[in-house]
């Protein structure tokens, strides 16, 4: 096997793909910080909450827009 080569069965995840996962990891807490820089405190339920939507819209995201570059190659 060559240098810079793939291990067969080894997913292909492109500098795109690491990018979006950071932002969609980084995404809730930008926000929270955002809101209670321009708007004002909020509790930690509410933290809690907006955090785990955002989530799972963000992951559901990046499964939706992903899962095809990021298969497996035979």
């Amino acid at each position: 096997m060559a240098r810079g080569q793939r291990k067969p069965g080894e997913p292909i995840y492109s500098r795109r793909h690491i990018l979006s996962l950071a932002l969609a990891v980084g995404l809730p807490l930008v926000l929270l910080q955002l809101y209670k820089v321009y708007i004002g405190p909020i509790d930690f339920g509410t933290q809690l909450l907006v955090i785990v939507i955002t989530s799972v819209f963000a992951g559901a995201a990046l499964y939706l827009t992903y899962r095809s570059s990021a298969k497996n190659q035979p």
